[in-house]
């Protein structure tokens, strides 16, 4: 005979925001995923010639596209806000206190953001 348990719902992660934080936190690879597909299919177009690429752009400009990027935006910055958080836990430096990892690693993210912008909109 089996031990009774007591049935879990489909929606426990709801529950606690911890819980919660993790569930989009994992979900947000689908996300990224997406992302990475877009821009292979961008390098493909431009690849392809002026005419795929401004097909490309047509397709990216319907509005579907443009709230999927959106949304997948969103759920890019919750999983780089969140994988930031865990660095200092999982870089351990000797004689660095774990803020200077957070403030590094932001930092570099500010500083390589601001490259791709300069590079993209000179």
């Amino acid at each position: 005979m089996s031990a009774y348990r007591q049935p879990v719902s489909a929606f426990w992660w709801l529950r606690q925001w911890s819980y919660l934080l993790f569930v989009l936190r994992e979900l947000s690879s689908v996300f990224v995923a997406w992302f990475v597909v877009y821009l292979l299919l961008l390098v493909a177009a431009v690849g392809d010639g002026a005419r795929a690429y401004e097909d490309f752009l047509a397709w990216s400009g319907h509005g579907w596209v443009l709230v999927l990027n959106l949304v997948a935006t969103a759920f890019v910055l919750l999983h780089a806000v969140t994988w930031f958080a865990l660095a200092p836990r999982a870089i351990v430096v000797p004689r660095v206190p774990p803020w200077a990892v957070l403030v590094a690693h932001y930092a570099a993210w500010a500083l390589l953001s601001a490259g791709v912008a300069w590079v993209v909109l000179r």
